[in-house]
């Protein structure tokens, strides 16, 4: 019998399906395995690590893996693709395909078919596909000048509107009672606005997207205010890539425009998820958001099945 593995190598944890020719057979998840954001050496244990664990789960051996496919940010570039190759070659003897985040989070919501997919982890980009096979992407340049609406982002503008809103209080430091400001200092273990500030200017840069849960657990206006922002940004994305591929004035375009998500803003923030279906909708009627949060890694099981 034929086993394959699906990979979800994200900048915050790897997610790793096995799977025979029709079902899947064990899931499991290990950390970080992003290249550009953590590292090879850290990448190198969570792929071998979930890899290990995934097929100890699925009752099989390693060398039973027939084809794996791994999906992740960057991970289609030639160099970084050939580490992850190399990476899997030290406990896979099986051909490894290594192709974009997004390309398996399209594939998981739409097959070979059209649509567009929005991915909001720690980074963001939109993707898509017309019915002739034609592809187009929006966003997805980084965190350092890009990502919007991610949840690097999302940590990123909070710490700056706290910061911002502490500039208009008389009383600086007692703006530290305000409860959303509390905990972002408690995630970083920080104990005053300064610290705070001064963490969030550190080179290299902190883990901004560590405040995600914080911020979208949180019912502060401030919060709400950047999740809710976050939601537009990632519309705005999304909207440029439907109208690049399914063009309005075209006889050509669908009448309705397959979008779906994926990633934790959308499934964390029900702002974000909110504001994001509403600014959409506005800006291409012709969409129709799939309500369900997409699992990349069922894409990359599926690419890993079809590849020859």
């Amino acid at each position: 019998m034929a086993y394959f593995l699906g990979i979800d190598g994200g900048g915050t944890k790897t997610t790793c399906a096995v799977g025979d020719e029709s079902r899947v057979l064990a899931t499991v998840t290990s950390g970080p395995s992003n290249i550009v954001r953590v590292g090879e050496g850290t990448a190198r244990e969570s792929l071998q690590q979930v890899v290990a664990q995934a097929c100890a789960a699925a009752g099989i051996a390693p060398e039973q893996v027939t084809r794996t496919c791994v999906g992740g940010s960057g991970a289609a570039r030639p160099e970084l693709a050939e580490t992850v190759r190399r990476i899997l070659a030290e406990v896979l003897a099986t051909p490894v395909i290594v192709v974009g985040d997004m390309e398996i989070a399209l594939d998981a919501a739409f097959d070979t078919g059209p649509g567009v997919v929005v991915i909001a982890g720690t980074g963001s980009i939109a993707y898509g596909r017309d019915a002739q096979g034609n592809t187009a992407r929006a966003g997805g340049w980084g965190f350092a000048i890009g990502d919007e609406g991610s949840a690097h982002w999302i940590g990123r503008e909070a710490v700056r509107a706290v910061l911002q809103e502490s500039d208009r209080s008389f009383e600086q430091e007692k703006f530290l009672q305000n409860d959303f400001a509390a905990a972002l200092c408690r995630v970083w273990g920080v104990t005053s606005l300064m610290e705070l500030a001064r963490a969030a200017n550190a080179v290299p840069p902190p883990n901004f997207a560590a405040l995600f849960p914080a911020v979208a657990a949180s019912k502060d206006s401030i919060a709400e205010d950047v999740c809710g922002r976050a939601g537009m940004e990632l519309a705005r994305i999304a909207g440029v890539v439907s109208h690049r591929l399914f063009p309005a004035n075209s006889s050509a375009s669908p009448s309705a425009i397959g979008v779906a998500m994926t990633g934790g803003v959308f499934r964390h923030s029900a702002v974000a998820k909110r504001e994001f279906c509403s600014e959409l909708r506005r800006f291409d009627p012709r969409v129709q958001i799939s309500p369900d949060i997409v699992e990349p890694v069922e894409g990359a099981l599926r690419m890993a099945r079809r590849a020859k």
